[in-house]
């Protein structure tokens, strides 16, 4: 990369932002673990560690497993289809698999990981870490040099998966990549500002504590199609080096979810994909409308409401949702994760689902689907090979 150092492996979440003179800044999630050397960007044997400011180094693993996830930059010309500038963006952190754009301009990097400093044996590998681990990083999506790794504690250390930002509020919601996980929001005190503080809370179903919205043991426990109300219970003791927040929000009545994963906004709703979610555990999409009085005293007058769009079977084009974005012409775009076989499904309005690309090239996941500000170019990682496709259309009209 221009940095001097490698371009990472495992591209996950990304997000597209407008950059000047036309171009497009992309800002790539990398979802690697510190044990893989040779998915990371410093070499085998970390011999580039020492082109980078060690200030901008979040983990540097006693100079040993260096941290290896973190995101890189890319400015592309859509015009000739080229990248001009690549690196890296924020280094020596672990597992940053989604995240989400910020409407000020910045990506917000998620670990998905919960570890505690120390020397562990993992993957066939000693791991050497000087840094707790499980949080949430903002990247500027304008800056040509590595940020100062700053965790925002006050969003919560938990398996992070994706963010998103209300537009209208600042409010930033959050998923978390487990079999029994919560769907969580960040209230800043700040909008904008979310270094400066917040409450982290967990949603609940109104009138049904600890309500399981998985299908597994109840398959008609939600039903698609029908609103339900939602309440919000604030969390407490959120950085706590137990691995253990999800169970407590669960005891104080908060819903439960299978494998929060991806994340989008578009007028005034939250879109959530729940990977194993439904009663062949093959995935479930959610639609969660925000209350016109979001995080104030007088929500629980107008308390938001959260569907469930579809549900996955054997039979359907959709299996193991994952990243998902809002197409241009207002239908949802949702990456699949599954075992053998990945592409990108369609969804309307009206439920239909549609096959709108096939990865026949591998059986790697697609991973950090965007469009370009413009909604002309539509990009999306194949993971296993590192590969970033920018796509252009035509694409439907809006």
């Amino acid at each position: 990369m221009d940095d001097g150092l490698l371009v990472p492996a495992r591209a996950d979440g990304m997000a597209a932002f407008e950059g000047p003179d036309g171009n497009i800044i992309l800002v790539c999630n990398h979802e690697n673990h510190p044990a893989h050397a040779k998915n990371g960007p410093f070499g085998l044997e970390h011999e580039r560690l020492g082109k980078m400011n060690p200030d901008a180094i979040y983990d540097l693993g006693a100079g040993k497993t260096p941290g290896l996830g973190g995101t890189t930059t890319i400015v592309y010309d859509p015009r000739s289809g080229t990248t001009l500038h690549r690196h890296l963006s924020l280094a020596g952190t672990e597992i940053n698999c989604a995240g989400g754009p910020t409407p000020w301009g910045s990506w917000l990097s998620c670990e998905e990981v919960f570890s505690n400093p120390g020397v562990d044996f993992e993957r066939t590998s000693i791991v050497h870490r000087e840094k707790r681990h499980g949080y949430v990083f903002e990247v500027p999506a304008n800056s040509r040099q590595a940020t100062i790794p700053v965790p925002l504690r006050d969003m919560g250390r938990f398996v992070h998966e994706a963010a998103v930002v209300n537009p209208a509020s600042g409010v930033v919601y959050l998923t978390e990549d487990m079999h029994r996980s919560l769907l969580y929001r960040y209230i800043p005190k700040v909008p904008g500002e979310l270094a400066r503080g917040g409450q982290l809370q967990a949603l609940a179903i109104a009138g049904q504590p600890s309500f399981d919205t998985r299908n597994w043991d109840e398959p008609q426990a939600i039903r698609a199609g029908e609103w339900l109300e939602t309440g919000w219970i604030d969390l407490v003791d959120i950085d706590s080096d137990a691995h253990d927040l999800r169970f407590r929000g669960f005891a104080a009545g908060a819903a439960i979810f299978a494998r929060g994963e991806g994340l989008c906004y578009a007028d005034g709703s939250m879109f959530m994909t729940a990977t194993i979610g439904g009663p062949e555990r093959l995935g479930q999409v959610f639609e969660y409308r925000m209350s016109t009085a979001e995080g104030s005293a007088t929500e629980a007058d107008h308390p938001g409401r959260i569907r469930l769009l579809v549900e996955a079977s054997a039979d359907q084009l959709l299996h193991n949702a994952d990243n998902l974005t809002m197409g241009p012409w207002g239908d949802l775009i949702i990456c699949e994760d599954t075992a053998d076989h990945n592409g990108l499904i369609g969804l309307t309005p009206t439920g239909e689902l549609y096959e709108l690309a096939d990865n026949s090239y591998t059986s790697s996941e697609l991973a950090g689907i965007c469009f370009s500000p413009e909604g002309k170019t539509m990009f999306v990682n194949i993971q296993d090979e590192g590969l970033t496709l920018a796509i252009t259309g035509p694409w439907p009209n809006a």
